[in-house]
């Protein structure tokens, strides 16, 4: 009977697993359109509502994701993986924003070297630790 019940599991599991990839790889589809008609459509400049808390906002949550990663990192816990995976992932987005929306100037000069000497190379460590991570 334990038999039946792992096939089971394992056939549960696999269709999930194919239903998950379907749905993300049409959701990767579905953008590239998105993309265009963002490129083509959205304002060169804009004003935008409550910008300075939505970037301290984020700066806030990536603070509390790279203290957990290195709390879970320090103790050894499997679970660092995910968290310093999705660090990485910020980091990036930290610096891609940072760089294409700064002004020019020391501004934009500040950008470049956050995300060239801190942002990236931050970035390249957690999603080194979350590859290395077992699971």
């Amino acid at each position: 009977m334990s038999s039946i019940s792992t096939n089971w599991h394992g056939f549960v599991r696999g269709s999930e697993r194919q239903r998950e990839t379907r749905l993300l790889a049409l959701c990767a589809g579905l953008l590239l359109p998105w993309i265009v008609v963002l490129a083509a459509t959205l304002p060169a400049h804009t004003v935008a509502r409550n910008w300075s808390t939505a970037w301290s906002g984020f700066d806030v949550l990536l603070s509390v994701m790279l203290g957990l990663t290195a709390w879970l990192r320090r103790r050894g816990d499997s679970r660092v993986g995910a968290l310093a995976g999705a660090s990485a992932a910020m980091l990036l987005v930290d610096a891609w924003f940072d760089t294409s929306t700064s002004a020019l100037g020391f501004d934009c000069a500040m950008a470049w070297f956050s995300a060239v000497f801190i942002e990236l190379p931050l970035a390249v460590v957690c999603a080194r630790i979350a590859l290395r991570t077992d699971r």
